[in-house]
C-alpha cells in the first residue's frame, strides 16, 4: 500500500528519542534570501568549474553551451521543481514525487540513488579548492600525501560547520554568495576597454581541429555546472510559506546562476589572447590576474575558496534532510530522522553523506564529476516520469504553482533534457560504469533489506505504527 500524503509528510515524534521531540515554536524556518542563495549554490555557486568546457571544446562551444544549456536543462527542471515542492512542500522531496507516483520501490530507488550521488558530488567541492589554492597559495595541495590529508580534514570541518543548523547555513550562504560573485563584477567591468567581439566567436584557438575536442568532459561539464536545481526540494518542509517563496527564489536563482556563468566568460575570452590548453580548474584566478592585477588574482582564489565551502554546505544540507524525509517514509532506519537537540539538524545524515565523501575522495575531478552525473541522470529520468504521471495519475492535486501546459506539451518539454541525460550516460567510461552500476545495485539491495528489516522487527523505523501503512491513498 501506499501511504497517504499526510502519513508521509507527518513529523517523527519518537518518544524514545527526545532530541527528536523538538517544538514547532522554536523550529526556525528558511525565508527567501537564504533560499535563494542555497539553491544558487545547489546548482552553479558561481563560474568555478567552467574552465573545464572551454579546455574541452573552445571558446564558442563553451559561450554557446551556457547560453543554450539553460533552457534545454535548466528551466525544465526548475518548473518540474516548483510545481511538486509546492505540491509536497515536505522534506524529501523527489522521494515523496517518485513514491506518489509509483510506488514505494521507486521512491527508494529514487533517494537512494539522489543521496548517492549528492554524497559523491560533496567530493568534487574540496578537490575544486585545492586545485585554485595549490596554484600559488599553499603547497600543501599539491599532489602528494598532503593533498588527500587536507582533503579529508576540509570535509570533516565543513561538515562540523553543516551541523549547526539550516538556518545558519542559510545565512551563511548569502554572504559566502556575495564576496564570491565581487571579483567577477569588477572583472566584467574591467574587461570592458579590452574586449575585442571577434574573440567571442572563434570556433577553435590556435588551429586545433573541433573532431580533437573532448566532447564527453564537455557536455559533462555543463550539465555538472547547470543541474541539481531539484536538490532544494528535500528543503521544503524548512522554509517559510513554500508555496509562494520557493517558485521565486527558483527564479532568482536561475538568473543569479547564468549571470555569474556567462560574465566573467565573456570578459576573458574577450579581452584575452589565450590558448585553449591553458585552461582548466584555477585558471579564472590567472586571467583575473591579466586583466586587473594579482590583487583580484587572489581574491577570485579566496572567493573560490569560500564559493566551494557554500556548495559543500548546500549539497550536505540537502542530502542530510532527504534522510529525514526517507526516514519518515520508512525507507531508511528512524534515527536518520532524529535531530540534534541543539541545532536542530538531522546529524545521522550528516554523517552518512560526509563518510561516503571521503570514501570516494581518491577520485579525480573529472571521475567524481561523471560519476555524480550518470547516478544523477538515471534519478531525473525517474522523476520526469514521476512529473508527467502525477499529471494524468491526479489532475485534481492541489497546485500552488502549475506550470502551464498540458500533458503532451509537458512531454515534449522533458523529452529533449532526458534525451540529453541518456547521451551524458552514454559518454560515461568503464569505471564510472562500473561504479554507478555497483551503487545501483546497492539501492536495490536497501530496499529489500529494509523491508525485510520491518518485517522481522530487527531495525527501529520511524514511530509511525505498521497500522499507519494500512492507511491507503485517498
Amino acid at each position: 500500500m501506499v501511504m497517504s500524503h499526510e502519513i508521509q509528510l507527518a513529523e517523527t515524534t519518537d518518544l524514545e528519542n527526545p532530541s527528536s521531540l523538538i517544538k514547532e515554536t522554536v523550529k526556525k524556518k528558511l525565508t527567501l534570501i537564504p533560499l535563494i542563495f542555497l539553491i544558487y549554490f545547489e546548482v552553479s555557486g558561481g563560474p568555478f568549474g567552467e574552465e573545464n568546457a572551454v579546455l574541452a571544446a573552445g571558446p564558442a562551444f563553451s559561450l554557446l553551451g551556457f547560453l543554450v544549456f539553460p533552457f534545454i536543462w535548466s528551466i525544465p527542471e526548475a518548473l518540474i521543481t516548483a510545481e511538486l515542492a509546492t505540491a509536497y512542500p515536505g522534506n524529501g522531496g523527489y522521494v515523496i514525487w517518485a513514491s506518489e507516483a509509483f510506488g514505494p520501490f521507486w521512491g527508494s530507488m529514487m533517494g537512494s540513488l539522489k543521496f548517492l550521488s549528492g554524497s559523491i558530488n560533496s567530493a568534487a567541492y574540496p578537490s575544486m579548492m585545492a586545485d585554485y589554492l595549490s596554484e600559488n597559495l599553499a603547497s600543501i595541495f599539491k599532489d602528494n600525501w598532503q593533498r588527500p590529508l587536507a582533503l579529508c580534514v576540509a570535509t570533516i570541518v565543513l561538515a562540523l560547520v553543516n551541523y549547526t543548523g539550516l538556518t545558519v547555513v542559510g545565512w551563511v550562504a548569502v554572504c559566502l554568495g556575495l564576496v564570491s560573485l565581487m571579483p567577477f563584477i569588477i572583472m566584467g567591468f574591467m574587461a570592458i576597454p579590452k574586449i575585442k567581439w571577434y574573440r567571442l566567436v572563434s570556433l577553435g584557438i590556435n588551429g586545433r581541429n573541433i573532431k580533437k575536442n573532448d566532447w564527453p568532459k564537455y557536455f559533462n561539464t555543463l550539465f555538472w555546472n547547470l543541474n541539481f536545481w531539484d536538490n532544494a526540494s528535500t528543503l521544503a518542509g524548512e522554509v517559510e510559506n513554500p508555496q509562494k517563496i520557493f517558485p521565486r527564489a527558483l527564479f532568482c536563482a536561475g538568473f543569479l546562476a547564468c549571470f555569474a556563468y556567462l560574465i566573467p566568460l565573456i570578459a576573458i575570452l574577450g579581452s584575452q589572447e589565450l590558448t585553449q590548453n591553458e585552461w582548466g580548474n584555477g585558471y579564472l584566478a590567472k586571467a583575473a590576474g591579466l586583466i586587473a592585477g594579482p590583487w583580484l588574482m587572489y581574491w577570485v582564489k579566496i572567493g573560490s575558496v569560500l564559493s566551494n565551502v557554500g556548495l559543500f554546505e548546500a549539497q550536505l544540507s540537502s542530502s542530510s534532510f532527504q534522510t529525514e524525509g526517507m526516514a519518515n517514509l520508512r525507507f531508511l532506519p528512524g534515527f536518520f530522522a532524529w535531530r540534534s537537540k541543539w541545532f536542530n539538524t538531522p546529524w545521522a545524515g550528516i554523517m552518512l553523506s560526509s563518510a561516503i565523501t571521503l570514501g570516494i575522495s581518491f577520485l579525480n575531478f573529472e571521475k567524481i564529476v561523471s560519476a555524480a552525473n550518470f547516478l544523477y541522470g538515471m534519478g531525473m529520468l525517474l522523476e520526469f516520469s514521476a512529473f508527467i504521471w502525477l499529471r494524468i495519475k491526479k489532475p485534481d492535486l492541489h497546485r500552488p504553482y502549475k506550470v502551464p501546459a498540458n500533458v503532451p506539451a509537458l512531454c515534449i518539454m522533458c523529452l529533449i533534457p532526458a534525451g540529453f541525460v541518456v547521451y551524458v550516460m552514454w559518454l560515461a567510461k568503464p569505471i564510472v560504469l562500473g561504479i554507478s552500476a555497483g551503487l545501483t545495485c546497492v539501492a536495490v539491495c536497501n530496499y529489500f533489506l529494509m523491508n525485510y528489516c520491518k518485517s522481522k522487527g530487527c531495525i527501529k523505523f520511524s514511530a509511525k505504527e505498521d497500522n499507519d501503512e494500512q492507511v491507503v491513498e485517498k
